[in-house]
């Protein structure tokens, strides 16, 4: 059972899982949980009488907020996951940001080993957490949830390793290093 909209039905679909509304009366193996702005009363008793009939329940991210062209956003994976917990009482698995299924993923999918990627996000408690358990490399974008302060404030050993103002500015270092052949563990 997909609580999301098409962005999260459709890769799961393209993945060969079947992929059901939520409608209740409907049997599913799980529920996943994503942005959902559409998200109703319905859809939270369909969830839930999903998760009482055994279905396990997965959650796209347990950001608080995501940016928006309009500005900050509540994020709905985390705020439906926890209504559905504090009513059924079941356990959320991560599967999205920061879980390190996802960084595992995203390298499998590369070809890659998890420290071979660069986690690039706005938000100080997903992607830089995420790179730092994975043993990637953990740049911040100033451009969305977290700002340069937001990141400063991180112990030592959770800061990223780069902090740039915006992709533009991250595109350039990429291509500048490309051309002079940069190392991460060589700055």
């Amino acid at each position: 059972m997909a609580l999301g909209g098409d962005g999260l039905a459709r890769p799961l679909r393209d993945a060969g899982i079947e992929v059901t509304p939520p409608a209740r009366g409907r049997p599913v193996d799980a529920v996943l949980t994503g942005w959902y702005r559409e998200f109703s009363m319905d859809a939270l008793e369909a969830a839930c009488e999903a998760v009482w009939q055994g279905a396990r329940l997965y959650s796209c991210s347990q950001s608080v907020f995501f940016a928006t062209a309009e500005g900050k956003a509540i994020g709905t994976s985390r705020a439906i996951s926890a209504m559905i917990r504090s009513v059924t009482g079941c356990r959320v698995a991560v599967v999205g940001k920061p879980s390190l299924h996802a960084l595992r993923s995203a390298a499998r999918r590369l070809g890659v080993r998890p420290a071979e990627l660069a986690v690039v996000g706005d938000d100080p408690e997903l992607e830089v957490a995420m790179a730092h358990r994975g043993g990637a490399l953990a740049v911040a974008v100033g451009t969305g949830v977290g700002t340069s302060s937001a990141f400063a404030r991180l112990p030592g050993e959770r800061r990223p390793y780069l902090m740039v103002h915006g992709a533009g500015e991250l595109l350039g270092l990429c291509r500048e290093s490309a051309g002079a052949g940069l190392d991460r563990r060589n700055p």
